[in-house]
């Protein structure tokens, strides 16, 4: 059945990789469900509601991915993005927590009327091959960071920025054993090492003090989602504040959506020779239709998760890797205290060698026209110093118009570059 449904053999891959890789997957990325009600509740947003909210609404953005796009990327809602909701719509602006998930119900509709009518794919496909490249090595370096921030192996600085984290915390040899565990098992070729590294690290965490086991029973009835469920403040809709907020959401979403697609892609070797993704539209609907059910479940915007380069890592390269993604989201559901006692320390090496992984791409970017590396090397370096998918996407769209523009190469530029850049500049200055 699978192998019909997801054409495995013509993918080179079978559903023994496909589970695996889409439970390392979920694995990476299930650090969501303790993060995210954390965040929303500080908007007053009931917490364990807010759990039900952020796995169900990951179940169903993945499911479409997983039938509809049938290809190996998972979802839920975003990192940054629900922090914007949190601290800068609701705490900061002085908002409701009503307020902002009517701006995200508003964002979904109008990605899906974007998806449909082909805006968002066009953006895909007029991003240069180069920069695409660039992208997924951009990503790389980011999520390696992200897993070095998790076991407080990077930590921040007044003077640097960021420094060295303390080398004698638990967390911190825990994160160096999985790395080396992880290292060795895939120099030998053992399939599901980052899967294997993950869960011997936990284990290994429990006599260190740094994995908590569940107190209590280790299953559990989902909470009721009913205190933030379908809860909007339509009465806001045409206010300046809005728009505002509304263009952030679009904007932080779009651009993290589309990277992380092409990022992954081109580290799979899914990108066709004239740039395009293939089934791009489907995919973008994925998130579009996430984030107009999460909205009405009560959490914040769903978007593309950058950790789906775990599974594809993994040998994922079809929707059968994110449909066990859902599955396992599915389980956490009733098994809660089991997915949520995997520290922050089993997960990070998994990221830091994935993000060595998403590096290869770069060999195929043309470094002898600095038409074209320049805005490839502002693509890479910009998105772990500005902590964001999107900002270096910007960087190197903008350097990319700039450069071409100016040394009269236009013959490489599309009008859809042309009004992106407008874009870009437009929302530098909002």
């Amino acid at each position: 059945m699978f192998e019909k449904f997801f054409n495995l053999k013509a993918n080179n891959t079978n559903v023994r990789t496909e589970i695996i890789a889409g439970i390392t997957t979920f694995m990476t990325m299930a650090y969501i469900l303790a993060v995210n009600p954390d965040i929303l509740s500080v908007t007053g947003m009931d917490k364990s509601a807010v759990f039900s909210a952020t796995t169900l609404s990951a179940i169903v953005g993945t499911l479409v991915m997983a039938l509809w796009a049938k290809l190996p990327f998972a979802l839920a809602p975003g990192m940054g993005l629900n922090a914007f909701f949190a601290f800068t719509v609701v705490l900061g602006m002085g908002y409701s927590w009503q307020f902002a998930l009517t701006a995200v119900f508003l964002e979904g509709i109008i990605f899906l009327i974007l998806t449909a009518f082909n805006v968002r794919e066009l953006i895909v496909n007029a991003i240069p091959m180069n920069l695409k490249h660039a992208i997924s090595a951009g990503i790389g370096l980011f999520i390696a960071f992200i897993g070095m921030q998790n076991t407080g192996l990077i930590v921040s600085n007044d003077a640097t920025l960021v420094a060295l984290g303390d080398m004698s915390s638990h967390s911190v040899w825990i994160t160096l054993f999985g790395l080396v565990l992880i290292g060795v098992l895939l120099a030998l070729k053992v399939r599901g090492a980052l899967l294997i590294g993950i869960f011997a690290a936990t284990v290994v965490g429990i006599p260190l003090g740094v994995t908590h086991l569940p107190e209590g029973s280790w299953l559990t009835l989902p909470p009721s989602i009913e205190p933030i469920a379908f809860k909007f403040e339509f009465s806001s809709i045409f206010t300046i504040d809005m728009m505002i907020v509304l263009f952030t959401f679009l904007f932080v979403d779009m651009f993290d959506t589309v990277g992380t697609l092409i990022g992954v892609s081109s580290k799979a070797n899914m990108i066709k020779e004239d740039g395009s993704l293939p089934r791009a539209k489907q995919a973008l609907f994925a998130d579009a239709i996430g984030t107009t059910v999460g909205s009405l479940l009560g959490t914040s915007t769903v978007t593309t998760y950058v950790e789906s380069a775990s599974g594809v890592a993994e040998g994922g390269r079809t929707g059968l890797t994110s449909l066990s993604t859902a599955g396992m989201f599915l389980l956490a559901l009733f098994f809660a205290p089991i997915f949520l006692m995997v520290p922050g320390a089993a997960t990070a090496p998994a990221l830091i060698l994935v993000g060595s992984f998403m590096l290869s791409p770069v060999l195929k970017i043309n470094f002898d026209d600095y038409t074209e590396s320049i805005p490839a090397f502002l693509t890479i370096v910009m998105m772990p110093l500005a902590y964001s998918i999107a900002e270096g996407i910007v960087f190197g769209m903008l350097s990319f118009v700039a450069l071409k523009l100016l040394s009269g190469k236009t013959k490489d530029l599309s009008w859809i570059m042309y009004v992106l850049t407008v874009l870009f500049l437009l929302k530098f200055f909002m």
